[in-house]
């Protein structure tokens, strides 16, 4: 099979990313006899400063890793609401949703302690080492992509009347971010300087330091600057400015934690995700929903992959949630999804259809029952998350990064949050607060009711597989309610299609024709949703179009090269042959290895 680039193999080290900086930077650590935890901490922190539009330091970060000879666990860094973030305060706002921009959306910033939760427990450099390379491209400045500027323009007016401490870096001289124009982020870089002076004044230890840092994020200069921001009033996609609910004790009381992954096993292969407050999960139901045979590629396997998705995303917005009660045995057993694979019928469902895990009811959200029902909601400019437009036109949202090194060691990981239009900047720190609560509802007794000390459901969901129990393979994808719909195309193409050179097929199944389904309500403000529509790229084929059409699907057709942004690396443990590759849409993603 012809593909954009060849699926890269080496025995030294690979790495993948959403951004070509990053993933030389994953290389260059990796070169310095750094391991694959220490590069992919490394290429996080290039990934705040050169897709400052898809994430940022105060986002969120799930990560799972595979240490040598180990089973794969999950590393949280979503943080969770405030103690402030009651849902009495924000009906007595006047609202009925979390707005989708401002410091009332920002959950407690979790990705920079689970960079050093990783960095410390399972890395051998340094604070300094790891953080040289982002301050680098702080200060000296990187040429910016064309998102950057196209993103900065849908939020001129903001950024010129009500965020002026974004509009000074992103708008320098009055102009966005030209495509190949050096942009820099002085004040961030003096952020990370300021931190790493004053965890090396702690002490000489690796550990020691990076403990220090991690007190400077909460109680130190850094936490009075994000508690101060939050406390701000601050205009959002309510119309009105409010202050947030993010206090220095929020910040005090939250530390990463680890936990064992959701796993499920199909064809010999064992899925490995996140939990419930992840929408991970959805993966492994869609596998559960999967009929015994099935041809890959025809008219018939894309219709009932997109009405066992619908399936299986009705059962997310019913049951999934830091608070949730319903039993993943049950959600992933084989009885109950016998009977929701029942539902699958020719014609293409336009129901919202959870399903009924050990006879429990199902309860939605108002709100979702009644944009299932066809209410429709306005959506102010530069709402939520952009993902993908109606026309299937690519749009950033997050990134991705994956790293396998020759020790053995496997880390996927999805940094997202914190972009610059979600938040003002932070003067003094150069990076703005999340928006991660938008995607908690305003009623009680739900799953992912707002709940203080509770996560709100994530979008963000990295991926690992393993063979007769060995991990061999860790993917991802921004593209928040996409990622597990190309997640899952993805990997069914490495499963069911030919390898390469002996190995799979990485970027074959990454260049492979995707799409995407809006029918169920979206995770970020105003929380829209489409019944029955479909996305599909050109490529896919008139025999699939006209097939999905006669069964009722509403298609869209988008450009050849319009769904998913995946990365992969892979390991074949009885070779040690390391494999990559990254995804060409965009025109920014890279794979670097060998």
């Amino acid at each position: 099979m012809i593909t954009t680039r060849p699926t890269l193999q080496g025995t030294f080290g690979m790495a993948s990313s959403t951004h070509w900086l990053a993933s030389a930077t994953a290389m260059a650590v990796l070169e310095d006899d750094g391991n694959a935890f220490d590069a992919a901490v490394a290429a996080a922190f290039v990934l705040h400063v050169v897709e400052p539009h898809l994430n940022g330091p105060g986002g969120e970060v799930p990560i799972i890793l595979a240490p040598a000879g180990r089973a794969p666990e999950i590393l949280c860094g979503q943080g969770p609401a405030p103690a402030g973030a009651t849902i009495e305060h924000y009906l007595s706002l006047g609202l009925d949703l979390v707005p989708g921009t401002g410091p009332l959306a920002a959950a407690v910033p979790g990705a920079f302690d689970a960079w050093m939760t990783l960095l410390r427990d399972h890395g051998t450099k340094r604070l300094a080492d790891v953080l040289s390379y982002a301050i680098g491209y702080a200060e000296r400045g990187h040429p910016a992509v064309e998102r950057i500027g196209e993103t900065v323009e849908t939020v001129r007016e903001l950024f010129e009347t009500e965020w002026t401490t974004s509009a000074e870096i992103y708008l320098p001289g009055g102009n966005a971010p030209a495509p190949g124009e050096l942009l820099k982020n002085p004040a961030l870089a003096r952020t990370w300087q300021r931190l790493i002076a004053e965890a090396e004044a702690a002490g000489s230890g690796r550990e020691q330091q990076i403990e220090a840092a991690r007190r400077v994020w909460r109680e130190g200069f850094i936490g009075a600057a994000l508690a101060g921001s939050a406390a701000r009033s601050t205009m959002d996609t309510s119309g009105d400015r409010h202050a947030g609910t993010l206090t220095g004790d929020d910040l005090v009381n939250f530390s990463a934690s680890y936990e064992d992954p959701v796993t499920y096993d199909w064809n010999g292969w064992t899925i490995a995700k996140p939990g419930l407050w992840s929408q991970g999960p959805v993966f492994a139901q869609q596998l559960a929903l999967l009929p015994e045979e099935l041809e890959y590629g025809t008219p018939e396997y894309h219709h009932t992959l997109i009405e066992g998705s619908k399936l299986a995303f009705a059962d997310r917005e019913a049951w999934y949630g830091d608070c949730a009660e319903v039993s993943l045995d049950t959600l992933l057993s084989r009885p109950y999804n016998e009977t929701r694979r029942a539902l699958i019928g020719r014609d293409a469902s336009c129901e919202l259809r959870p399903g009924s895990p050990d006879g429990r009811a199902p309860r939605l959200s108002e709100h979702a029952t009644f944009v299932a029902s066809g209410g429709t909601v306005d959506v102010p400019a530069g709402a939520g998350e952009p993902t993908v437009a109606k026309d299937g036109a690519t749009r950033g949202d997050t990134c991705h990064l994956d790293v396998a090194d020759r020790w053995g060691n496997l880390v996927a990981a999805t940094p997202s949050g914190g972009w610059l239009q979600s938040n003002p900047v932070v003067p003094e720190l150069g990076f703005p607060l999340g928006t991660r609560l938008q995607m908690a509802w305003l009623e009680p007794g739900l799953p992912n009711s707002l709940t203080p000390g509770k996560r709100p459901r994530t979008t963000l969901t990295p991926s690992m597989a393993l063979r007769d129990g060995q991990p061999v393979l860790a993917f991802g994808t921004p593209g928040g309610d996409q990622q597990d719909q190309w997640n899952f195309h993805f990997f069914l193409a490495v499963a069911l299609r030919a390898k390469v050179r002996g190995g799979l097929d990485l970027q074959g199944a990454i260049d492979a024709p995707n799409w995407h389904h809006d029918s169920f309500p979206g995770s970020f403000y105003p929380r829209v949703m489409a019944p029955g529509e479909v996305t599909v790229e050109s490529r896919i084929g008139e025999d699939v179009i006209a097939g999905l059409r006669r069964r009722g699907h509403r298609v869209t057709v988008g450009g050849p090269w319009s769904e998913g942004r995946l990365c992969a690396v892979a390991r074949d443990p009885e070779t040690g042959v390391l494999s990559a590759a990254a995804n060409p849409r965009g025109m920014q993603g890279y794979a670097s290895g060998r």
